[in-house]
């Protein structure tokens, strides 16, 4: 069966707006075949080898198919000419964490989601907070990233951001006084006892990902503010830009 690359890109981009018109929680939303102009022309078994070629459909009841987000969103960067902050608009929140994860795991990185945590810090005391969540910790070697995820808009205003940036730094100091938890959650990331002194000492960088583009590269205390659409190349080029950014260091972990 030969299939052109024009054809492969009209149903990429048939499958993005028939997305783009469903709900934006569905993680994976259903569609009926014969309501899908590019699949029209194939027969029964021609159907099946098409639909087994992409990681991101799955054969479901009733003739329909699945659209696993994520795995579209990663595909269709290598066949569409949208970017990655168009592509992200059809996620929710949710799934705009997971997306980060999938570009995170992508390039090495060891991922959690959706961390909660006791306050041992001094905060607690200024703030009456003494629970925590992280949207996303990566780990990779000796980078820790602690992200915040926010779906911001061209209108969020720098004051914004800068604050939430600054209650993220709160999250990790937060982080680093809850010793158990810690110890813990280093040794889950790093999946083995054996590699945790290998790259000690650990930079845990909170961070924040905004889904639109802001002119500010950092907030006012040097924790990174990044886009979906810079979010590959900040990893990219962290080892070289680390010491633009503020971070806290554990010089020890201690192994069960």
């Amino acid at each position: 069966m030969d299939i052109s690359y024009s054809e492969i890109v009209r149903f990429f981009q048939e499958i993005y707006n028939l997305i783009k018109k469903s709900s934006r929680k569905l993680e994976e939303p259903w569609f009926l075949i014969k309501n899908i102009e590019c699949l029209k022309k194939f027969n029964s078994y021609e159907l099946e080898d098409f639909l087994l070629s992409f990681s991101f459909i799955k054969r479901e009841l009733w003739n329909h198919i699945s659209i696993n987000k994520i795995k579209f969103i990663i595909e269709s960067l290598k066949v569409l000419n949208y970017d990655i902050t168009k592509l992200s608009k059809i996620l929710d929140y949710q799934g705009f964490e997971q997306l980060i994860k999938e570009i995170l795991k992508l390039d090495g990185y060891n991922v959690i989601t959706n961390y909660r945590f006791s306050d041992h810090s001094y905060y607690k005391y200024k703030t009456s907070q003494e629970r925590y969540e992280i949207d996303v910790m990566g780990l990779k070697e000796n980078f820790l990233l602690i992200i915040d995820a926010k779906q911001w808009n061209k209108r969020d205003l720098f004051s914004s951001l800068n604050k939430a940036a600054n209650l993220q730094f709160r999250r990790i100091i937060a982080l680093h006084n809850n010793e158990e938890k810690l110890n813990n959650l280093v040794i889950k990331l790093f999946k083995s006892n054996n590699n945790v002194k290998k790259y000690l000492p650990l930079k845990l960088i909170p961070m924040i990902i905004t889904l639109e583009e802001s002119s500010f590269k950092t907030n006012n205390s040097r924790i990174p503010l990044v886009s979906i659409y810079k979010f590959n190349s900040f990893l990219q080029e962290l080892k070289e830009n680390i010491q633009y950014f503020k971070y806290i260091e554990i010089k020890k972990v201690i192994l069960q």
